[in-house]
């Protein structure tokens, strides 16, 4: 890369830590609707990839439509929980802090789950118009257009951007998008990361800067 010029954070499981809080909650609720799948499972096919992914694939289990007042419960609940109990991701505040070009954050969530663990955790305001939705864009991720969409945004090249992601398809997306791509290994394993096409991988946050810079 020869310059950097944005950072491009993915929002849950990486500048917040809630990627546990509400895939118990959705795990339990799925319990209810008569479809037993792990939290773990969850983690292996579902973190990282929009709602919209998300219903689609349950719907295939099921075997039926997903109920509209049973996704309305959902926002609902993992809402109520992320907002009692999510902070922010362990190091995030003080590498914020250190960074020395501009950034953003670009989301499978739709804002206003964004705004809500931002707000919870404080870090709403290092984030204000500069919070970005696959919501926004024509396809989720592993499709590259949400980080393509923030780097347009933010009037940047993709070339000159680095994105931070936590998940196989998040880090797909980024080196779809011609962008270089960190993978935080602090809860998915180094190896899924790498195998997805992260340049390098982290656990601590405190190591970014010099991944980056160095």
């Amino acid at each position: 890369m020869q310059r950097l010029e944005l950072v491009i954070f993915d929002c849950d499981g990486v500048l917040v830590d809630s990627e546990l809080i509400t895939n118990t909650v959705f795990a339990a609720m799925l319990g209810e609707l008569g479809l037993p799948i792990s939290v773990d499972y969850l983690f292996e096919h579902f973190v990282g990839r929009s709602m919209q992914h998300c219903w689609r694939e349950i719907a295939v289990m099921l075997g039926r439509d997903v109920p509209a007042a049973f996704r309305e419960e959902f926002q609902l609940r993992s809402l109520a929980a992320l907002q009692a109990r999510v902070k922010a991701v362990r190091g995030v505040e003080a590498l914020l802090d250190s960074l020395h070009v501009p950034y953003c954050v670009a989301s499978s969530g739709g804002h206003e789950k964004m705004a809500a663990t931002l707000g919870a955790t404080g870090l709403l305001p290092r984030f204000r118009n500069r919070m970005f939705s696959a919501t926004q864009v024509a396809h989720g991720k592993p499709a590259p257009d949400i980080f393509l969409y923030a780097a347009a945004k933010c009037g940047v090249e993709p070339a000159f951007c680095a994105v931070i992601e936590d998940s196989p398809a998040g880090v797909a997306a980024g080196v779809t998008a011609g962008m270089r791509v960190y993978g935080y290994s602090a809860f998915t394993p180094a190896e899924r990361l790498r195998a997805a096409g992260a340049h390098a991988t982290f656990s601590d946050m405190a190591r970014l800067p010099e991944l980056l810079f160095g």
